[in-house]
């Protein structure tokens, strides 16, 4: 089966339409040959001296209402609205963040920030580690904590802030902004992510991402 994702994204628009074609696109190389933005980009707006991916991720998020966050390897991927609900429903076996920590599956540490994110967001990093005494001296495992709740889809990354100069112009890298994915997406995401079973939604993320990678199951399964 030939690779689908033959996308050249060269401007924002591009990573859109791939984002909204494909529904799951990963940021960097990954154990899906050909899968990502990286191996696919034109190298003046991966790495440039101009504006590129790094700085479209915020807008691309917005315009397209997209979960993004770290949910593959520890590393970064923007999954559509549609694709969201079968790839939470997976990653959580059909339960939500309460269920996983009353029964014993989920650390004090993680319920801590997770409440933090649900009571606060969206919130900037900064914030949130203000809020959670994320300090020296105070608790420690931020990082961490935040890389593991995207991986499980119960936090998500809905945005980035750059600070400006005095013309009004944003600089440097841009500070994340976390909130749960049922207040980023809101009804339409609560409502449908637990419709299907955990098997179903798996059985589907296995034959999109085949139909578009052209790879064997066996890496899919090692992908997902």
């Amino acid at each position: 089966m030939a690779n689908r994702f033959d996308f050249y994204i060269s401007t924002q628009q591009d990573l859109c339409d791939a984002v909204e074609a494909f529904g799951i696109v990963p940021l960097f190389q990954n154990a899906v040959p050909g899968f990502s933005v990286e191996e696919h980009v034109d190298p003046r707006v991966w790495f440039g001296d101009g504006e590129g991916v790094w700085e479209w991720k915020g807008p691309v998020i917005r315009e397209t209402g997209c979960a993004y966050g770290k949910f593959l390897f520890q590393k970064a991927a923007f999954i559509s609205r549609e694709w969201f609900l079968d790839f939470a429903n997976f990653r959580r076996c059909g339960d939500d963040f309460d269920t996983l920590y009353e029964n014993g599956e989920a650390p004090r540490a993680d319920k801590r920030l997770y409440d933090l994110i649900a009571e606060n967001g969206p919130v900037l990093s900064s914030r949130l580690k203000y809020l959670g005494d994320y300090r020296r001296g105070g608790h420690t495992g931020f990082d961490t904590t935040v890389t593991r709740l995207q991986a499980q889809t119960y936090v998500l990354i809905s945005d980035f802030v750059y600070q400006r100069d005095r013309f009004g112009n944003p600089y440097g890298w841009g500070v994340c902004e976390y909130s749960t994915p049922e207040q980023w997406m809101g009804e339409p995401f609560t409502a449908h992510v637990y419709e299907k079973t955990p098997e179903e939604s798996y059985a589907r993320l296995l034959a999109q991402i085949a139909s578009i990678s052209g790879t064997n199951e066996a890496a899919v399964r090692k992908f997902l």
